[in-house]
C-alpha cells in the first residue's frame, strides 16, 4: 500500500482529516488534503486552508524572543518576575528568559500534563470566552507551587511561554497577536497565518471536531472543540497556519530571514534534555526551541501541537534537507501518519 491509498484509508476510517505537504528544497514531493474542514456540511479540506496550529504556536514566540534579544529589548538573562511585576507569586524570582524557552523554570503549569491533569477540565469551573488575551491566563498559574527550582530540572511548561508572550508584549508595547503578525508572519512570508477567534465567522478555516466512541468503540457521534479552551490564540497554542505556510517559516528560517545566523544556529543546537524514549526515539533534546531527535539513525527536528479538534508537527531532515507538515482538524490525527512517513524516508 501507497502512502496516498494509507491515508485514503484512514480517512475512510475517519482517523485522518487534514493535510499533508512534503518538500526538499524547492520541490514538492507530496501534497494532498482528506476529510472535512466542515463534517456538518460536508465541505472538504483543502491545502490552502488554515488549521489550529496548538503548540506549534511557542515556536513563533521563541522566533520573537530572540529577535527581541537581538535589538537588546530583552537578554537570556531577563527575569520574567522583575519585568513583569510577579514578585507576589509562586515563580522564582530567578525564573528567566532562557529557562522559560528551554522548559527548565520549574514552573507549576496551569495543567500538569505530566500528572495526568486534563486541559479541558480548567474550563468546567472558568468560562473559556473570559480568556482572551495571555494576561488573562495569569490567575491560572502563578500561585502552583513549581516542579523544581529553574535550572534544575526540564519539564514540559505551556504557561513558560504564556510569560514570554507578556514580556514580549511589555517591551514592544505591542499585543502578542500583532507582533508575531508582523514580524513572523508577515516577515517570513507566511501570508495565510493569523489568530482566528472560534466564537467568530471564519471563511474557510478548519474546524475542530472528534469523533465519540460507545463502549464497543462504535463511532456515534462527533464533538466540536469550541468549548475546550479559549477561543483565540495566545502565546503556547492556537495560532491558526497553513501547510504551505509552515514549510516556508521553516526554510526563511534556515536562510536567516527571521534571526541573525548565529541565533539561527543557536536555535537549532540541543540545551536540554527532556527524557529517553525506550522504542525510536533515543533522545529528545530541546533547542530553542525546536525539539531535537534521532530515530532509525535518521536525526531531525520538530515540533508538534495537540489539543481537543487539532493536532499537528512540522519536522525537518536536515541531511536530505527534508521538511514533512502534517495538520489535522481531529486530535489524533497526526501521530500514526508521522510514523509512517518516517519509515518512507529512512528507507529511502
Amino acid at each position: 500500500m501507497d502512502f496516498h491509498q494509507y491515508l485514503q484509508e484512514r480517512e475512510r476510517q475517519n482517523r485522518f482529516s487534514g493535510v499533508v505537504l512534503i518538500t526538499q528544497g524547492s520541490n514538492t514531493l507530496y501534497s494532498a488534503a482528506y476529510g472535512y474542514a466542515s463534517r456538518a456540511w460536508k465541505i472538504n479540506n483543502t491545502l490552502d486552508m488554515p488549521f489550529d496550529s496548538a503548540s506549534m504556536t511557542k515556536i513563533f514566540t521563541a522566533v520573537a524572543t530572540l529577535q527581541l534579544i537581538e535589538q537588546g529589548l530583552l537578554t537570556f538573562q531577563t527575569s520574567a518576575v522583575e519585568l513583569l511585576g510577579l514578585q507576589d507569586t509562586a515563580i522564582s524570582n530567578a525564573v528567566n528568559v532562557y529557562h522559560l524557552l528551554t522548559h527548565t523554570s520549574g514552573i507549576g503549569d496551569d495543567a500538569e500534563e505530566e500528572n495526568d491533569e486534563d486541559y479541558e477540565d480548567l474550563w468546567k469551573t472558568k468560562p473559556n470566552y473570559s480568556v482572551l488575551t495571555a494576561v488573562d491566563y495569569l490567575p491560572q498559574f502563578i500561585h502552583k507551587p513549581p516542579n523544581f527550582a529553574p535550572g534544575e530540572g526540564c519539564r514540559y511548561c505551556n504557561v513558560g511561554f504564556i510569560l514570554l508572550g507578556l514580556m514580549i508584549e511589555k517591551v514592544t508595547g505591542m499585543t502578542y497577536h500583532d507582533y508575531i503578525r508582523q514580524h513572523v508572519f508577515k516577515r517570513a512570508g507566511m501570508v495565510h497565518c493569523d489568530f482566528y477567534r472560534m466564537d467568530r465567522v471564519n471563511e474557510n478555516v478548519a474546524e475542530g471536531i472528534d469523533p465519540i466512541y460507545d463502549d464497543q468503540n462504535r463511532l456515534i457521534g462527533w464533538k466540536k472543540n469550541i468549548y475546550s479552551y479559549p477561543p483565540i490564540g495566545c502565546p503556547s497554542d492556537g495560532a491558526h497556519v497553513t501547510a504551505g505556510d509552515l514549510d516556508t517559516f521553516l526554510r526563511a528560517l534556515k536562510a536567516g530571514q527571521l534571526l541573525s545566523a548565529e541565533l539561527t544556529e543557536d536555535f537549532l543546537t540541543p540545551k536540554a534534555f527532556y527524557h529517553e524514549n525506550e522504542q525510536a526515539v533515543e533522545k529528545v533534546a530541546y533547542g530553542l526551541f525546536f525539539h531535537l531527535m534521532k530515530a532509525n539513525n535518521f536525526s531531525f527536528y520538530q515540533k508538534d501541537g495537540i489539543n481537543a479538534g487539532t493536532s499537528g508537527m512540522m519536522r525537518h531532515y536536515p541531511a536530505q534537507d527534508i521538511n514533512v507538515i502534517l495538520l489535522s482538524n481531529m486530535m489524533r490525527g497526526v501521530w500514526e501518519p508521522i510514523e509512517k512517513i518516517h519509515e518512507f524516508i529512512s528507507a529511502s
